[in-house]
């Protein structure tokens, strides 16, 4: 690793001069995409789209936004120049909701030039120096300068302005390129400055995502490219590593597994590139919720209620705006200022800024059952409550046992400790006694559909729930542990993971295994919608309230 970071350093430029403010809302911004199938779009269907509220209209073209593109390995899809923004056929990738929100934020026009094609390695076909397979290196480059001649033949003004890139999961699995994944991505972002003379040239680097099975079958892979790509980032002023693994992803069949983000991963994908930008070019939009008066008298005592897990209790497909349509749910929306909450999403890629009200805080105008947990709560609970959330849902649950994994940059039960203990603490310092009212954890929807984890999801939760009631001196400290339906396809029912963790709460009276088996239908496996995020809700209440 050290001869590698020795070899990023000597590649990497200096600094770019630091920005001012930028007055310039003519020229138009360029972004190339590029990278393999998570960048494609492969597995997204355009007909979703308005399934999922916050990037409702995005399936119709964007017409003031300009699009050039080749997509695919052996038949090629182009758009032979330039044409508005829209949708490569029946499938997209994270360019139609990065435009969107980049031009709600900046003044100047924006266009995209995309090259990507599934399946495909860093070490051959994108090799800028010896490009082999599909000769994508080359290819992409004849794309860039043809898109910018069209551009000033027309004598629009323009200025190239950040490579988006997502790519790395066909390294993983060679062993000749896996291990010089960051030579080999530092001199590709070193030639890309060199051959397009733009030596300031900004890139973002798409995280793989944790969230696909290859997160679990893959898992040292994947960890290895991650470690790259990051040295390269650290390394490099003008890259950044974006993080990608709370993002959704497609439903497949049987348990419902998959390894491509599918339609409402790459909405999300897009975003995640957008904030990078916004971010670094200081226009990212503001999105404090502060509680403006504290809710609780001086001194009084508060019931700290700490919610934890995955998918489902990060909120991956619970909406806010679907609750304005559903019977009694509207006022869930608005922020309740008499519960004060505090959160960390996504391993950490979404924090509260402090405490603040309960109320909708996901990454895409989206929430987890902490909502309708808190309103039930409050109808039954005397006395002060708060609550306190802790997910990553691009998590397994190996990954929160104390031991952790070789996933080193994945391991969570550190930080989740310690978001407990700062939140003890900061109430602590407010004046009031805290009693810690339990923790409340939703099973891994992933490691209940893959048989190697789900042998092993029991024993693991177990091991964080003995060492968690150490570490915060509290012997008795009550877990409820919650469980929708496991998936029934053959293969795993030779695993009964319900038997596994009711035979620990028949051992453990203070760990109450909560089976949430009467759930609204949903339209899909692992993961609930709306509807079932707000039953969740309300049944981990009930558990409480039935065993407090």
């Amino acid at each position: 690793m050290k001869t590698i970071l020795a070899l990023i350093a000597v590649l990497c430029l200096a600094p770019a001069p630091a920005r001012g403010a930028d007055t310039d809302t003519k020229t138009l911004r360029v972004f190339i995409f590029a990278g393999q199938s998570n960048m494609v779009g492969t597995h997204s269907r355009v007909e979703h789209i308005r399934r999922f509220p916050p990037f409702v209209g995005l399936d119709k073209p964007q017409k003031n936004i300009l699009l050039s593109y080749n997509l695919g390995r052996e038949t090629k899809q182009t758009s032979n120049g330039w044409i508005d923004l829209q949708t490569t056929g029946d499938y997209f990738g994270p360019e139609l909701s990065f435009a969107r929100r980049v031009s709600q934020n900046i003044e100047a026009p924006i266009a995209i030039i995309k090259c990507a094609a599934g399946g495909t390695a860093l070490g051959d076909d994108w090799n800028p120096d010896e490009p082999g397979g599909f000769k994508l290196y080359p290819l992409a480059l004849e794309l860039v300068r043809s898109s910018l001649r069209d551009l000033d033949q027309k004598k629009i003004a323009y200025r190239i302005e950040g490579f988006m890139w997502h790519q790395g999961e066909n390294d993983m699995f060679s062993k000749e390129f896996k291990p010089v994944y960051a030579r080999n991505l530092s001199n590709f972002l070193a030639s890309w400055r060199r051959d397009l003379k733009t030596p300031h040239l900004r890139f973002y680097i798409g995280e793989l995502c944790t969230k696909t099975i290859w997160g679990m079958d893959n898992r040292d892979n994947m960890h290895a490219i991650r470690t790259a790509q990051k040295a390269v980032a650290d390394a490099d002023p003008l890259a950044d590593y974006v993080p990608t693994s709370h993002d959704a992803v497609e439903i497949g069949g049987d348990a419902g597994l998959h390894y491509h983000y599918g339609t409402l991963g790459q909405l999300e994908h897009g975003v995640n590139y957008a904030d990078a930008y916004l971010r670094t070019v200081g226009k990212l939009p503001a999105t404090d919720r502060p509680l403006k008066v504290w809710p609780y008298a001086k001194g009084s005592p508060v019931k700290l209620f700490i919610l934890a897990g995955h998918r489902n209790m990060e909120g991956e497909r619970a909406f806010t705006e679907d609750l304005k349509t559903m019977a009694g749910q509207a006022a869930l929306a608005a922020d309740n200022v008499n519960i004060a909450f505090k959160y960390s999403l996504g391993g950490g890629y979404k924090t509260s800024n402090g405490w603040e009200p309960l109320g909708p805080a996901g990454f895409y105008d989206t929430f987890g059952p902490e909502l309708s947990f808190g309103r039930a709560l409050q109808a039954k609970v005397p006395g002060n409550i708060a609550i306190a959330k802790f997910t990553h849902s691009g998590s397994q649950m190996n990954d929160w046992t104390p031991q952790g994994t070789t996933a080193k940059d994945c391991n969570l039960y550190a930080p989740f400790t310690a978001f407990i203990k700062e939140s003890i603490r900061e109430l602590e310092a407010k004046g009031h006694t805290v009693e810690l009212a339990g923790i409340f954890y939703h099973v891994g929807e992933n490691d209940t559909a893959f048989n190697p984890y789900r042998r092993e999801a029991a024993k693991w939760l177990q091991s964080t729930v003995n060492q968690s009631r150490r570490d915060l001196a509290l012997p008795s400290l009550k877990w409820h542990v919650s469980q929708q339906p496991p998936p029934v396809e053959e293969g795993l029912a030779k695993t009964d993971i319900t038997a596994h963790l009711a035979a620990i709460a028949a051992a453990d009276s203070a760990f109450i295994h909560r089976k949430v088996f009467d759930l609204p239908p949903q339209q899909e496996k692992l993961v609930l919608n709306t509807a079932g995020i707000i039953k969740l809700g309300e049944s981990l209440a009930k558990s409480y309230l039935d065993r407090p």
